[in-house]
């Protein structure tokens, strides 16, 4: 692609043509955003009601899948995630933001053009020239190698006690140790219900844990855990190396966030790990927390990316301020060129 990019307005939005599969696909936006959740479609509607061109690019695969409801976002109690993705695209393409599933992940990668400006290569192939970008991928839930969490994850092995522990309040639970955060959890989860066993796994406790868990009535259940089990669909306990089993009705666990980074390491911006206690948690890419800007202009982020321990609502919430700062740099860049033109024109040089 050579020439100057003009970033275009709402209305000027050129070479937009229905694809092969019917979806409209757009090759020149103000902004494309990398990833289609809370964070990503708060942005598009910010960005679409402030008449800019935009385009979603949304693989379809949220971490909050496999969770049935979701909880702590003020008028959305008990939604389902699906049904709230739902509702966001359908208002974000009321304003005119253009969704394309199906297109966004690690397969995405995007080059800086000369002119400051974006050419964004979609997994299919195609691509698409943008101003700005909002990248907002969230994370993987990296879960500890026992085998079968991965099959009953976000239904009954949880780990945030803001999300579930309301569902399964006064219930046997147990919590995997795998690091010192594990210890912080059982005493979290402790709220919830008065029957919390801390398995402890391949983590060493000190006597000062042993003594934060007595003082609140919570048990510890020694050796390593190998499996999970399971009836009727609902687990019962966890199976432990020396083949007894401890009953639990739900497992709580601490998995690695390892940030969805691959649009933005092919940018050149690196990833961050993030710690709690001394213990890495995850990865993330570091931004501006007030504007999710990051080191590289014309980037910004917002959700799990950046912040692996936010919820759906600090999600969305952090996907409008990135907006607005996103649109607010696209004003000075729009501003400054229409100057340049005023003074060449008063100049005589065009």
């Amino acid at each position: 692609m050579t020439g100057h990019f003009e970033v275009p307005g709402a209305a000027d939005v050129a070479d937009v043509a229905d694809g092969a599969d019917g979806v409209k696909v757009m090759d020149m936006a103000d902004v494309v955003i990398v990833g289609g959740g809370a964070a990503g479609l708060a942005g598009a509607v910010t960005l679409a009601r402030a008449r800019r061109a935009v385009l979603v690019l949304d693989s379809g695969s949220p971490r909050n899948a496999p969770a049935a409801h979701m909880h702590g976002y003020l008028g959305h109690d008990g939604t389902s995630p699906a049904d709230l993705l739902a509702r966001g695209r359908a208002e974000a393409a009321g304003y005119g933001a253009v969704i394309r599933s199906g297109a966004a992940g690690t397969a995405i990668a995007a080059d800086r053009l000369p002119d400051g400006g974006f050419l964004v290569r979609c997994a299919d192939g195609s691509t698409v020239r943008a101003g700005r970008l909002l990248v907002a991928t969230g994370l993987v839930d990296e879960l500890p190698p026992v085998p079968g969490l991965r099959d009953r994850w976000g239904r009954d092995v949880l780990h945030c006690p803001y999300c579930h522990g309301w569902e399964v309040r006064d219930q046997p639970l147990a919590v995997l140790a795998t690091g010192p955060v594990s210890v912080h959890q059982a005493q979290l989860w402790r709220q919830w219900s008065a029957h919390v066993t801390l398995l402890s796994h391949t983590w060493h406790l000190t006597e000062d844990d042993r003594e934060l868990l007595a003082a609140r009535g919570i048990a510890v259940a020694e050796g390593e855990v190998t499996g999970l089990a399971v009836a009727e669909d609902r687990l019962t306990g966890v199976v432990l190396a020396g083949g007894a089993t401890v009953a639990c009705q739900a497992l709580v666990v601490a998995p690695r966030f390892t940030a969805r980074s691959g649009v933005l390491t092919s940018l050149g911006l690196p990833t961050a790990t993030v710690a709690r206690n001394g213990h890495v948690i995850g990865t993330c890419v570091e931004s501006d927390p007030a504007t999710g800007a990051t080191g590289l202009s014309g980037v910004w982020v917002a959700g799990n990316v950046t912040a692996p321990t936010e919820t759906v609502a600090g999600a969305a919430a952090q996907g409008v301020r990135a907006a607005v700062a996103l649109h607010s740099d696209l004003i000075e860049a729009e501003t400054r060129r229409a100057v340049e033109a005023r003074r060449a024109r008063r100049a005589g040089l065009v």
